[in-house]
């Protein structure tokens, strides 16, 4: 069997089983940013190093985000995707 269609069967049973879940405008969840325990990441991370749901490593890394309830990301001490790239950028100059 060819890669590319077992990635993209791959891929279309995870989206279809709702692992992916997309932002969409008007969604009642946000993405937050150094919330997701390790291993419970929902997708890729500002480092690049991965691009898959459940890939985090440490708990709360500020590069990992999890989708959330729109306007709780703050109470759960999270960042949004701007804060959480300067201070990932801040964290790369050293």
């Amino acid at each position: 069997m060819n890669n590319k269609l077992l990635v993209s069967a791959a891929l279309a049973a995870v989206v279809s089983a709702g692992v992916v879940a997309p932002v969409e405008a008007g969604s009642k969840k946000e993405k937050c940013y150094g919330v997701a325990k390790a291993a419970q990441n929902d997708c890729a991370n500002l480092a690049g190093t991965h691009s898959c749901a459940g890939q985090s490593k440490i708990d709360n890394d500020k590069g990992e985000w999890k989708l959330v309830e729109k306007g709780t990301c703050s109470t759960l001490g999270g960042l949004s995707k701007k804060e959480a790239k300067k201070l990932f950028k801040a964290t790369i100059k050293g």
